[in-house]
């Protein structure tokens, strides 16, 4: 067997700290002001804006910095992907290269072969995640472009359009956040290479770093602050 009794509890760790991590954070995010749920209300005020400008060339420029940003990290994952499996034709050297590391166990073959396909793993789902953002900034941007202009703003029909595609955007945002996520965790996956207690630390310190960012960073509480001030002004020009 590849793996000892550690080896396994630490790997349950791993899986349940970053599925256990997702479903708090999806459901927290329905009732608790965070980073997820104050930035829907900002696109939700940015597409009621787009609606009443006649020139959108700004919305182009923010989307196309947004999809750069993701589509830096697509690439990347292709490199790290190629590395990988550049990896499993050197194992015996990885093998060499671990076991002369303080406090490592030993690795066997078999043993470093399952954790160089989970970190494969890892980066492919991050790519599907990253590819999937793309297209869907691809969709709003189509929207956009088929947005009539309403320079009053208040058309009803339109304003429930804009909601759509701040929907759009929130989902294309989730899925670069998922695909971030993915490199959190992937390098407490690294961390098996060395020592399963290391891995099982590394996998709780990446819950509590997102959720510290995610949850009660200074940048969450100044974007809720400014989305109850976005929302005050839009009720006071209504």
């Amino acid at each position: 067997m590849p793996f000892s009794i550690i080896d396994l509890f630490a790997l349950a760790v791993f899986i349940l700290s970053w599925l256990g991590y997702t479903i708090f954070a999806r459901k927290k995010a329905k009732t608790t002001d965070c980073i997820a749920r104050s930035l829907h209300q900002h696109r939700i005020h940015w597409m009621y804006e787009v609606v009443t400008r006649e020139i959108r060339v700004g919305e182009a420029a923010l989307l196309a910095n947004l999809e750069r940003n993701i589509a830096f990290f697509a690439s990347s994952t292709l490199l790290i992907l190629a590395g990988l499996f550049t990896l499993f034709a050197k194992i015996e050297t990885l093998e060499n290269v671990i076991a002369s590391l303080p406090f490592a166990d030993y690795p066997s073959h078999l043993a470093i072969q399952l954790k160089l396909g989970l970190l494969a793993f890892i980066f492919v789902l991050s790519f599907f995640q990253f590819t999937w953002s793309m297209r869907q900034y691809g969709f709003l941007n189509v929207m956009i472009g088929a947005t009539p202009i309403d320079l009053a703003g208040q058309n009803e029909n339109l304003k429930a359009y804009a909601k759509q595609m701040a929907v759009v955007q929130d989902q294309a945002a989730h899925s670069y956040n998922y695909g971030l996520r993915s490199y959190y965790f992937a390098l407490a996956a690294m961390c098996w290479f060395f020592h399963p207690v290391l891995l099982m630390i590394m996998s709780l310190w990446v819950v509590y770093t997102l959720y510290t960012r995610e949850f009660n960073s200074k940048a969450v509480r100044a974007i809720t602050v400014g989305q109850r001030i976005l929302h005050q002004e839009r009720e006071s020009q209504q």
